[in-house]
């Protein structure tokens, strides 16, 4: 059984330590693609089985979060935002700071002091106990669990202090307020950070919160997009958006495709013409006809690409997640060496041998680890859909890394695909136009590129009509079909040697009726890309089912040195294993015949144009049909990889420095905890970077 994403939306997340307590209660029940976002409360995980749910959603709400029905979700009580927990901590906080710079006799007061810790106490232990007992119960301590001991560690010591009357030296209730507070601010930065990264998939489904003016009996009725059937009647008027994918029945507009292609020229569009939801009419009216709704609309498919692509988690990440799982106890072993140590082993006292313990346990901060890949990828992923390249998975990103060869397939791919016939020889016993009626009615059932080009050629040409009663494409070889009149068709790559400028072959009843030479030209910025690829130190290889003379041309035009002609889908798929066991290979196609092709190379890419069957088996969609969205998609990934890497060593470099300066007394467990709230903000800010980054 296929596997399904599953989407929830779960209240009560307030950082990414929430989130890590959800996210290995799901990983140690086996689930895959686990994604939990806190700042957008969504739960994201893969399963073969729905009827797991209902236990699934028990365990999270065992956690103490609450799932929530996805049209029914309420705004977060006023008490429980992260944000209000702070500012009612900061103003009880910040009284206590103030008694140690200004010798104001009140704020001295035990009594005072703890009046003012109390508030701030008791929301910790809610905040971060809470989180703490929940990731405990899960069986995998967070960094909630450091904070909640460190601040309870002050909170007490300083009580007993000021039970016994032991005098100032043994009053923390500063201490003890400060590490919470400042956590919480840590928290306030954190979730409007990680907001920011998921902005690209939130922006897109915006688009698809529209009204639709549909065309009824009596006139018109405006209706939610989500409302409208396949095959209404709507109107699209100057300034607004297409509320769905559709075909132009009438009317001539300039529609801006940006948010799919991210191509800002405005395209032109007339009747036939085919319409996405979500992009934007910039000048003219349309009358359309609703074909692809709800979730078979194009923007509907682009928004679930980008939620699985999230949840794919780079092979790189597992080395952060292995150290996260096991860091809190190896954190709260050293606090305790560090207690031990000083308090027995020199002769700083009781109060010192503390406090330089809470130090080391505030200091520390698994949370950096935690969120050094997900905010990189998310980020990542969202420049690149802004750029019009669809990236199915963050494993993509770093199966990129030292690429060593693309391999492209040429029509449609390096050519426009856009075909015109330059010679059709007829055998005896056929007319020109005999033939070229059975060609329009066979190729009137093809979605390929050559087979798009030959209908509109052929449809202004006399042609004696011809009506099939079925057709059926093959794999990289043609079109099958039958007549009304039991007559049965081939078109497609020639069965027999044929003159080197023909290239397609028309059978009836395995009699050859005709010799086609069709031709298409090379893009204009191919050149530029192979040109950029041997720059990059990256090897071009062209693959192509096409007559080898053909295929050298266009090689040697463009500079591509190797060259691997008149393959089959079968012989595809053992070139690109051939070259993947010399290195990380790419494979750009677009028809039918590279789908299996696709699917076996370390990352396929398919065009936006092409068939529905390579699009699925490709990791990569290049909705723009520029091929420079090529070498974007190289720089992008490699750029998001860097920037995973980057803060995986700001987190590994952070704790390893960070801990041992806390255990020799070096840090106020004030300054750790400021330190530790800033330190995830750093991680995030060095993801949001990749946003505005030339990536060239």
């Amino acid at each position: 059984m296929a596997e399904q994403l599953v989407e929830l939306n779960v209240t009560g997340m307030h950082c990414n330590n929430c989130a890590m307590s959800i996210h290995k209660l799901l990983e140690k029940k086996g689930l895959n693609d686990v994604l939990v976002n806190f700042a957008s409360e969504e739960v994201k995980f893969s399963t073969p089985d729905q009827s797991i749910l209902p236990q699934i959603i028990k365990d999270i709400e065992g956690l103490g979060f609450k799932v929530v029905d996805e049209d029914n979700v309420q705004p977060t009580p006023f008490y429980d935002k992260v944000e209000n927990k702070f500012i009612f901590c900061a103003i009880f906080t910040a009284p206590l700071l103030l008694h140690m710079v200004f010798p104001w006799h009140i704020l001295h007061n035990h009594i005072i002091q703890l009046v003012l810790c109390v508030p701030v106490f008791l929301v910790g232990c809610l905040h971060f106990g809470k989180s703490a007992y929940s990731s405990l119960k899960n069986g995998v301590a967070n960094m909630d669990v450091l904070i909640f001991i460190g601040s309870t560690s002050a909170f007490v010591y300083s009580l007993v202090g000021t039970i016994q009357n032991l005098g100032e030296h043994y009053l923390f209730y500063e201490t003890s307020a400060t590490i919470i507070t400042l956590v919480l601010l840590g928290n306030v930065l954190e979730k409007r950070s990680v907001n920011q990264t998921t902005s690209a998939v939130k922006g897109l489904m915006k688009f698809q919160q529209v009204n639709a003016t549909r065309v009824i009996k009596d006139g018109t009725e405006v209706v939610n997009a989500r409302d409208v059937l396949s095959g209404d009647i709507l109107l699209v008027n100057n300034g607004d958006q297409v509320p769905v994918d559709g075909e132009v029945l009438s009317g001539d507009a300039l529609i801006n495709e940006a948010m799919i292609t991210g191509e800002s020229i405005p395209v032109a569009k007339t009747k036939y013409d085919k319409v996405i939801g979500g992009t934007i009419v910039q000048d003219g009216n349309l009358r359309i006809m609703a074909t692809k709704v709800g979730s078979n609309s194009t923007l509907s498919q682009i928004i679930d690409l980008m939620k699985k692509a999230q949840a794919a988690k780079p092979p790189v990440q597992k080395l952060g997640d292995k150290v996260a799982s096991i860091f809190v106890p190896v954190v709260i072993l050293i606090a305790l060496a560090t207690f031990v140590v000083t308090y027995f082993a020199t002769d700083a006292g009781l109060q010192n041998a503390m406090m330089h313990a809470i130090a080391v346990l505030v200091i520390s901060c698994p949370c950096a680890m935690g969120l050094a890949t997900p905010t990189a990828v998310m980020v990542g992923l969202g420049r690149a859909a802004k750029n019009g390249i669809l990236i199915k998975g963050g494993d993509t990103i770093e199966a990129v890394a030292n690429t060593k060869y693309v391999l492209f397939d040429k029509t449609g791919t390096l050519t426009t695909g856009k075909f015109s016939i330059t010679e059709i020889k007829p055998e005896e016993g056929f007319t020109i136009e005999q033939i070229r009626g059975v060609i329009t009615a066979i190729e009137e059932r093809s979605n390929h590129p050559i087979a798009r080009s030959m209908v509109n050629e052929l449809q202004t040409l006399p042609q004696q009509k011809t009506i099939l009663r079925m057709a059926t494409e093959e794999k990289g070889l043609g079109m099958r079909a039958e007549d009304i009149n039991g007559n049965t068709y081939f078109l497609g790559t020639a069965k027999h040697k044929t003159e080197d400028s023909f290239n397609l072959s028309l059978y009836c009843n395995q009699v050859r009726m005709a010799q086609i030479a069709v031709d298409d030209t090379i893009k204009t910025d191919a050149a530029g890309l192979i040109s950029q690829l041997k720059k990059d130190g990256i090897i071009p290889v062209l693959v192509s089912g096409d007559k080898k003379s053909r295929c050298k041309a266009v090689a040697d035009t463009l500079g591509i040195q190797e060259v691997h002609a008149e393959m089959l889908p079968d012989d595809k798929l053992k070139v690109v294993d051939m070259y993947r066991k010399k290195g990380k290979t790419i494979m750009i196609g677009d028809g039918i015949n590279d789908a299996p092709a696709l699917t076996q190379a370390d990352v396929g890419v398919s065009m936006n144009d092409a068939s529905q069957i390579a699009i699925q088996s490709a990791k990569v969609i290049l909705l723009n049909t520029d091929l420079q969205s090529v070498v974007k998609f190289l720089q992008i990934s490699r750029h998001t990889l860097l920037t995973i890497k980057q803060n995986l060593f700001w987190a590994f470099a952070y704790n390893i420095i960070a801990i041992p300066v806390a255990a020799l007394g070096f840090l106020n467990p004030m300054v750790g905890a400021l330190a530790m709230a800033f330190s995830d903000v750093i991680v995030i800010g060095n993801s949001l970077r990749l946003k505005v980054k030339k990536v060239v």
